[in-house]
């Protein structure tokens, strides 16, 4: 199919592009647009304008930030975030996390921005940045603010982004010295997340002292799960602990499953069990 009639802007500069989403508070940005144009060809989305922001450099960095962070550009690609030596050092959870999205064609063209935009419930990337403790940087005509992952999802395809508004980067903290690992139950065809999970362990020793872990694929936004955190936190992440987070996750996502006819809503649940444990072993290894 074809999609509805649509303007095309394609701005030359970040003030360029957010006066126009400030002018045309219904325009959509197109960033990569491996989410957006499928949607719009099976009439599933449709927007009057489209603001291609591709020509934006400033939005494609990727550099090491205060206190031995990383900042990603908006535009960075999943394929090069996947080769950052900043990322691999500072948030090696989520290069690997990058280079298992799609395919290799998808990870040349999908960008962070637009998938953390998006965000799939089944996103490998804003899982990750969930469990890492990361900020989205946004920006708009009239200002800018800082806002963190844990409230910047709010529901199916829903984030915390008014128009007029765009993502121009996101900052991750150092987790150098903390053990981290995504994991995934992949779909056969699309490699989209089943079930993911991305856990960030702090360690003293062989005792875990804290822990950030983030479910998605199988609930409707990246979720984190408190229960299965403390489980973890405070643990030598010995078998009993394991199990002991594994039961709390599935609780933690109760409220969140999605589910369809290959893979329901309980399958999902215990496979998230599953998972965690996998991660913690992931991160450990």
């Amino acid at each position: 199919m074809w999609p509805s009639a649509f303007e095309y802007q394609r701005p030359v500069s970040l003030a360029e592009a957010l006066q126009v989403l400030s002018d045309h508070e219904d325009a959509k940005v197109l960033a990569g647009g491996h989410s957006l144009l499928p949607a719009m060809k099976l009439r599933l989305a449709e927007h009057e304008m489209l603001v291609d922001i591709g020509r934006l450099s400033e939005l494609k960095e990727i550099i090491t930030i205060r206190n031995g962070g990383v900042k990603i550009g908006a535009l960075a690609t999943h394929a090069e975030i996947a080769a950052s030596v900043d990322v691999q050092r500072a948030c090696p959870a989520l290069a690997s996390a990058a280079g298992m999205v799609g395919d290799q064609q998808v990870r040349n063209w999908g960008t962070l921005g637009g998938n953390l935009a998006h965000s799939d419930p089944a996103s490998d990337p804003t899982t990750v940045v969930l469990a890492c403790g990361g900020t989205i940087q946004i920006q708009s005509a009239s200002g800018s603010r800082s806002v963190s992952a844990d409230d910047f999802f709010i529901d199916l395809f829903t984030v915390d982004i008014n128009p007029g508004e765009l993502i121009t980067s996101v900052e991750l903290p150092d987790l150098s010295r903390h053990k981290s690992a995504y994991v995934k139950m992949a779909h056969p065809a699309s490699r989209y997340a089943v079930v993911g999970v991305g856990v960030v362990l702090e360690m003293s020793g062989n005792t875990c002292t804290s822990a950030r872990v983030a479910v998605g694929g199988a609930t409707v936004k990246p979720t984190r799960a408190p229960g299965a955190e403390s489980a973890l936190a405070g643990s030598t992440l010995d078998e009993a602990a394991l199990n002991a987070a594994a039961d709390a996750v599935k609780s933690d996502i109760a409220d969140m499953l999605i589910g369809d006819m290959n893979y329901p809503e309980d399958y999902r649940q215990e496979m998230a069990g599953v998972y965690l444990k996998r991660a913690v072993r992931a991160a450990l290894s």
